[in-house]
Order: structure tokens, then sequence, then C-alpha cells
């Protein structure tokens, strides 16, 4: 058991509001305490903010890693990568790979979820449109046949939580409905879907946009397209990516305050580079180089396409705070309280309140990363060498 302990003089964000010099106090089974005791350690956070707990719905691995390829020892540092940057709560996703390989890697990773090492499996292809296809192999796509999305929520032994469709696509409204009859999040995206289409999956059950405005075709005056099917929708999340390259502020903006502080999930999108460094690696079956911390598919002739991410969410956190002005109550929605609401974990994490897990970050008055505990346990400890993690230029 975790020792118990008390955090204060830090501005702490709850679900109502800020709190100055507010104090946490954590258990010793690792969960929010209500009350003190006399021997509890103290920890004092003066001058810094504690927020929840970081949760990403979408990200494919860091450290160098690969949650779609990986062993269990190269997925794990990718997962504690993350932690290290603040995300506690991860939903593994895979990129587009045939049908069998994908159901065999469902099983395993379902084992590290079902371990609490990941909080769920999110399926990014192979049911998308080659016209919006971005880093996903072409020759590897298909139809949404309701029967092989099915393959794949079996195959995930109730730890599919996400995924990505093109609604457009054959069978694609059927295999919508059917997950959401399972309970999985359908979400749209890498799509050349029009308006009504997008509409009509909606209805049928689709609540999230995977990575807003990329890889779907731009908003126009007299064809609106999917983006403003998904930003009208009260019943929709907004995943975007805010790390300055894959949206212009301005965009950023205007999906920000149309879907509002409650319809928006922040992401990464990570790939294995996340955290890691410039280099070349492998996204599925395609190269990917990393230069400037910008990855995008390896091309002999030219700019290649948006790769993911190397994003980190303090990175994330520390742009929203500081660059897009966002107060900072809002990013908390974003990064950690509404995706823990659509994952149905709310009851456990997204937020600091007494009985769920103790899971938080301290970021300084700079909106850097300067501590991380998750179920009690410092994973990053104030104070220590290294704890203080300044961001890159965002």
């Amino acid at each position: 058991m975790a020792a118990r302990k008390v955090l204060t003089g830090a501005r702490v964000v709850l679900p109502t509001g800020t709190v100055a010099d507010g104090r946490v106090i954590v258990d010793e089974h690792g969960r929010i305490a209500g009350h003190t005791q006399e021997n509890d350690a103290t920890v004092d956070l003066t001058g810094h903010w504690v927020v929840p707990g970081f949760v990403d719905m979408h990200n494919h691995g860091g450290g160098g890693a690969s949650f779609t390829s990986g062993t269990e020892e190269e997925v794990l540092r990718g997962v504690r990568t993350h932690r290290e940057h603040g995300t506690t709560t991860l939903v593994a996703s895979t990129v587009t790979g045939e049908l069998d390989f994908l159901a065999q890697r469902a099983g395993f990773l379902s084992e590290l979820a079902e371990q609490g090492e990941i909080a769920g499996i999110h399926f990014e292809g192979p049911f998308i449109s080659p016209c919006r296809k971005g880093a996903h192999s072409e020759v590897l796509l298909r139809d949404p046949d309701p029967a092989d999305v099915q393959k794949l929520v079996d195959a995930a032994r109730g730890q599919a939580r996400m995924l990505t469709l093109a609604p457009e696509l054959p069978g694609g409204i059927d295999s919508v409905r059917l997950l959401a009859d399972h309970g999985v999040l359908a979400a749209v995206g890498h799509t050349d879907g029009t308006y009504e289409q997008t509409a009509e999956a909606i209805d049928a059950g689709a609540t999230v946009a995977t990575h807003l405005y990329n890889a779907m075709p731009g908003l126009g005056h007299r064809a609106p397209g999917p983006i403003a099917a998904l930003l009208e929708d009260e019943r929709v999340t907004v995943e975007l990516i805010d790390d300055g390259t894959h949206l212009h502020p301005a965009a950023f903006q205007l999906a920000f305050h149309h879907a509002g502080a409650d319809r928006v999930a922040l992401i990464t999108d990570a790939m294995d580079a996340a955290g890691f460094g410039d280099g070349r690696y492998m996204l599925g079956p395609l190269e990917v180089e990393v230069k400037d911390n910008v990855a995008r598919l390896f091309s002999e002739s030219g700019i290649g396409s948006i790769a993911g991410s190397t994003l980190t969410l303090d990175r994330a956190f520390k742009r929203a705070a500081t660059i897009d002005g966002l107060p900072v109550e809002d990013v908390v929605r974003a990064i950690s309280a509404n995706p823990a609401k659509l994952l149905g974990v709310y009851d456990r994490v997204g937020s600091l309140e007494p009985g769920k897990d103790a899971d938080l970050v301290v970021l300084d008055e700079h909106f850097d990363l300067a501590g991380v505990m998750r179920k009690g346990e410092w994973v990053v400890a104030p104070g220590a060498p290294g704890a203080s993690r300044a961001s890159r230029p965002v």
C-alpha cells in the first residue's frame, strides 16, 4: 500500500473550480481521501498547480515503441514514457493492418488492459477511406463490413473502447450501429463523407470525431462536409491535436469555442518517436521520418503526409493554457474529464474527488511538468532530479 500523504499549498483544479492554497489528501490505498490523519506526510507544493492525471484516448506509441507491433516490454516502455509526461490513463491505438493481425494484436493488448496498464484499445483503420488514408497503407484498407468489425470487437475481449471508420463506405452505418450496441465508441475519421452522411452516422450512434479537421474534407460554404456536422451536434466529442503542426491556431480556436469545453478531447495521436527523438520509424508497414519533432511518411521525392505526432499531453496542456489562452479549468476538462467520461472511467479518474484514484499532475507556474502521481505513487516526484520537465517550444 502507498504511504498516506497530503499535498498542500498548490492551486488545485476541482470540478467546481480552482482552489487557491488547496489540499489533496492521498490515502494508503492510492485514492483521494476526505480527511487527514496526524501522521500523514506533507508535501509543500506552493507556487504549483495540481490537476487531474491526463487521459489520452488516441495514442499509438512512444519512447521508441509501437502499440501496433511492439513486444510487451516495448509497449510498457511506451506507456511509461507517456506516464512520465502526465498521461496516467492511456488507450492504446492500432493502425491499419491485416484483419487477422489486428485481431491477434487485440488479444495481446487486452491482456495489458486487464492488468490495468492501459485503459483499452482503439482501432484506427482498416475501415477508412482511401481518399483520406493519411499514414495508413492503402492496400490494407477495407470497407467496414459489420462481420469484420465484430471480429475485432470480439478479439478485444471487452477491452475495445473505440473504432474509427469512414461511415460513407459500404457497411459504415450498420457498423456504427453495431459498435453503439456493444458500448464501443464509434468515431468518424479518415472520411471523405458529406455533411449528410456524417449526420446519418451521428444519428446511428457515432459520438467521436477522430482528430477533427485532419484526414477529412475541409469546411466549405456550399459543401460543409463532416467538420460542420461533427462540430454542430451536441452528441459528438471532437478530438483535437494541439501541437502547432496538425492545426492552425485559428482552426483550434474555432473548434474549441464552437463545440465548447465539454465537447473537446485533447489527444496526442502519438507515434513511437514521442518522448524519444528524431529518426526513422515504422508506423504499421509504412516508414516514417521524424525531423524537428514532426512525423511524416518517408518520401524520396518530397514531403510526405503527416504520420501521427510526437506530442505528449504535458506539452498540449501548456500550449492550450498559454498560446491558446484557454482557462486552466477548460484545459482540464478537455485533457482529463471529457475523455474519462467518454471511456466510462470517470468514476475512477479524470477529476480530483474523494474515492477516486490519486492520479494527478503537478505543474509549475509556467505550466511545465513538475510531478506525476498514479494511484498514490509518484511516477515523477516533485523536487527529484529531472522532475522539472520544461516543455519544448510550443
